[in-house]
């Protein structure tokens, strides 16, 4: 059965050969519609990606119980997929999802993949966006940083409004194509704020402390949202191997294809190979 067809209370899309082992996919945003995902660079011509609508998000509807509390709908993805254990990838916001799942249901997770995960929460190192070195002379990129250091905004529309300003600023340049990718995937205030809803105040501690499969962390090097000291901390905490992609903001996949490629795909051969055993 392909993942379209499962009876699950949120909505699941799959891409890819469908004879393949299936890959979780988990979107950021928080609950930006997965859409902005596109096909990862093309992973999907050679992998069976599963993503996951996270509650919240457009197809799915509702509001997410919460990033923590939301583990159980990965739980129970990988149990209708039928699969003992599942390799996740997930982006940006969707990395603490990666990460409660993981650690929520330790004997469900064989790997992460964590694509630019926001970083200071886990480890307490203080942002370095200050030193990304984005090109501030280009009016659009001076506002959006500017913009990014506002109070949240206190309506659907503002907080809409105020994302697209923002975008300038996620990207290492702001080209035509970074310009596209800004506008795909529809996020919503109410659904961004309930993803953090729920927490446990000890979250940090129990993922600190917990056994975290196998774990790639990919990074960019001008990636003015998660900053690149706090990633590596962020790497360095969980035990995971770093690929660092140059001249890359947070959406590697659009801004170095090539170079997220075969990163992506390197590890995934790897961790799905038979018998594989990531040192």
């Amino acid at each position: 059965m392909r993942a379209d067809d499962l009876d699950l209370p949120f909505a699941v899309t799959e891409t890819g050969p469908p004879d393949a082992d299936p890959v979780i996919v988990l979107p950021g945003g928080p609950c930006r519609g997965p859409e902005y995902l596109s096909d990862l660079a093309g992973l999907d011509s050679t992998r069976r990606l599963v993503v996951l609508h996270p509650r919240g998000t457009p197809r799915s509807g509702g509001l997410s119980r919460g990033w923590w509390q939301d583990a159980d709908d990965v739980a129970a993805l990988v149990d209708a997929l039928g699969m003992d254990a599942a390799h996740l990838i997930a982006h940006s916001a969707g990395t603490r999802l990666a990460l409660a799942a993981a650690t929520r249901y330790p004997q469900l997770v064989r790997s992460l993949m964590l694509v630019t995960p926001p970083a200071t929460w886990l480890t307490g190192a203080a942002h370095d966006g200050a030193s990304i070195a984005l090109d501030r002379t280009v009016p659009a990129v001076a506002d959006a940083l500017g913009a990014l250091e506002e109070e949240d905004p206190a309506t659907d529309d503002a907080f809409r409004q105020a994302f697209q300003r923002q975008a300038p600023a996620t990207y290492a340049h702001w080209s035509e194509i970074e310009r596209a990718h800004a506008q795909v995937g529809s996020v919503s205030r109410a659904s961004a704020l309930a993803w953090f809803d729920d927490v446990p105040a000890d979250a940090v501690e129990l993922i600190r402390a917990a056994p975290i499969p196998p774990t790639l962390v990919i990074g960019g090097s001008h990636d003015y949202l998660t900053g690149v000291k706090p990633v590596m901390d962020y790497s360095a905490v969980l035990g995971a191997r770093l690929a660092m992609i140059e001249d890359c903001g947070h959406y590697p996949w659009v801004e170095q294809p090539a170079a997220f490629l075969r990163a992506a795909d390197d590890w995934l051969s790897m961790v799905l190979a038979p018998s594989s055993e990531v040192p």
